[in-house]
């Protein structure tokens, strides 16, 4: 059992996945923000690992990308932060990005150096599932990484069922069939497609993502999900900030309870 599995059997609902992109806003900020997340009450975090062509990404976390690759982020730099980091917790910490990022890499050398520097989990939207389960489920499952896979409001209930069982840690549920950060209340539609959700007994917990902005929509999502997961509207908060740990302690206050701390 993972941070991730653990994190799960030790509290069923209402988990809060915050995920920010390393590097941003500046370039030293990656353990600091960790740091202060879990202190405010986050249950686990999402790193994301600045890309060029970030394909489901919105404009306001490739802005954020694109500001972190200046910043001078890399791949190297961001395993030695998270190296630090872990030292210094046990949060369950999960790395986003693209799977060109991990070739690049050399993909065995990726996995095991995230086992190496503390990393738990993986989300790779454009690894396909086909692929990895030929060429990579053992390979990550050697090095204890757990594969997150995402849902959307149009994949067909077979592949649902498909992915829930190449998933492991979690089934990362997407609220809308866009890219992220995009910001509207929660429709008829996405609560219906939340209950279907809740009733097709998937073997893995599930988080909801995408739009998720606010007190009100973190509560609906884990009303019918184990909890969510808040990206855009965290970067945005990061953007304005002028204080990173007021600003993350008035964040997730926000989020869990509705007012500022």
């Amino acid at each position: 059992m993972n941070r991730i599995q653990k994190l799960f059997a030790d509290k069923k609902k209402d988990i809060c996945n915050i995920y920010f992109t390393a590097g941003f806003p500046n370039l030293n900020d990656t353990e600091n923000i960790i740091l202060n997340l879990e202190k405010a009450g986050a249950d686990m975090v999402e790193i994301g690992m600045p890309y060029s062509d970030p394909l489901a990404d919105g404009e306001t976390i490739q802005k954020s990308g694109a500001v972190a690759l200046k910043n001078g982020m890399t791949l190297p730099l961001l395993f030695e932060q998270i190296k630090s980091t872990r030292q210094k917790t046990e949060i369950p910490m999960i790395m986003m990005g693209y799977f060109n990022q991990v070739m690049q890499y050399g993909e065995e050398a990726f996995f095991k150096k995230c086992q190496e520097v503390g990393i738990d989990g993986l989300i790779l939207p454009d690894l396909p599932a086909a692929i990895y389960e030929a060429d990579y489920q053992e390979l990550m499952q050697k090095y204890d990484l757990n594969n997150i896979f995402l849902i959307t409001p149009q994949t067909p209930e077979e592949r649902m069922i498909y992915l829930d069982s190449l998933s492991s840690g979690f089934l990362y549920l997407v609220a809308d069939a866009s890219v992220t950060g995009k910001q509207k209340d929660i429709s008829n539609n996405q609560i219906t497609y939340f209950k279907r959700m809740k009733d097709m007994n998937f073997k893995n917990p599930r988080l909801i993502g995408f739009g998720i902005a606010d007190h009100h929509s973190f509560s609906t999502a884990c009303e019918y999900s184990n909890g969510a997961i808040i990206g855009s509207a965290f970067i945005r908060a990061l953007e304005k900030s002028n204080n990173l740990e007021e600003t993350i302690f008035d964040f997730i206050g926000m989020i869990k309870k509705g007012s500022y701390v």
